[in-house]
């Protein structure tokens, strides 16, 4: 597939996605019979944010964390299939409380860098951050707010089941079918297949774009405990 082609391609998904969502029938509920506050503010700041952001064409794990920053107050979120930890780690410099589940403990990177600023940074060697060395299991969402599968393979149902069970908000980048526990129909995307599961089962989706390599459209519920907190103001002024 040439860039161009490529380019068509997932403006054409995005379209797709956004028509099943926040562009479509759900969203039009929502905003009738359930009025959000924080779905206003979410599309409102949407369309600057999100054209900040995707000036960037890499750095996946600093461009959400700005994402998530400008939408989202600190909370305790799970980074499922987070590998070295970076996007918690920056994470928790923000004041969030963020852990990594990951079956495969990974070191944090000794740099990274800013995209702002356009240095390296180091990390000391002494930071750490939380780790679940196992798979993400469904009930493994009693204890976060939000969870987050960037590419988080075999892992996309699971987080929206246990979005619907406890209440959790989500970020979803799904990328892969591998090891999920159903498949898109012939001439489907997995991506419409995931937002689709996840409309099924009663959850608000809202699609957004950030421009790193690969997969880079996402899929966001506020959840029910995400609202709560903003609400509520928590996390506001935390270091």
């Amino acid at each position: 597939m040439t860039r161009h082609s490529d380019r068509e391609y997932t403006q054409a998904l995005y379209d797709k996605v956004q028509g099943m969502t926040v562009g479509g029938e759900m969203a039009r509920w929502a905003t009738a019979v359930q009025p959000d506050l924080a779905l206003a503010l979410f599309l409102a700041d949407e369309r600057q944010t999100g054209r900040e952001l995707r000036k960037m064409k890499k750095f996946r794990f600093q461009l959400l964390h700005r994402w998530l920053l400008a939408h989202i107050e600190p909370c305790r979120v799970a980074d499922i299939g987070g590998g070295k930890g970076l996007l918690a780690y920056l994470l928790q410099q923000s004041g969030w409380q963020a852990t990594v589940i990951d079956p495969e403990p990974q070191l944090l990177p000794d740099k990274y860098k800013d995209i702002f600023t356009d240095e390296r940074v180091r990390i000391p060697a002494t930071a750490v951050v939380p780790h679940i060395d196992a798979p993400f299991a469904t009930q493994m969402g009693r204890h976060f707010d939000l969870l987050i599968g960037m590419h988080a393979h075999g892992s996309n149902a699971q987080i929206i089941d246990a979005a619907d069970e406890y209440g959790c908000g989500f970020i979803l980048f799904p990328c892969c079918v591998i090891d999920e526990p159903f498949f898109p129909p012939l001439g489907v995307d997995w991506l419409e297949s995931v937002a689709g599961y996840a409309v099924q089962q009663g959850h608000a989706v809202y699609p957004f774009r950030l421009n790193f390599k690969g997969q880079n459209i996402g899929l966001c519920s506020l959840g029910r405990r995400v609202r709560q907190r903003g609400e509520r103001g928590e996390g506001r002024g935390e270091k």
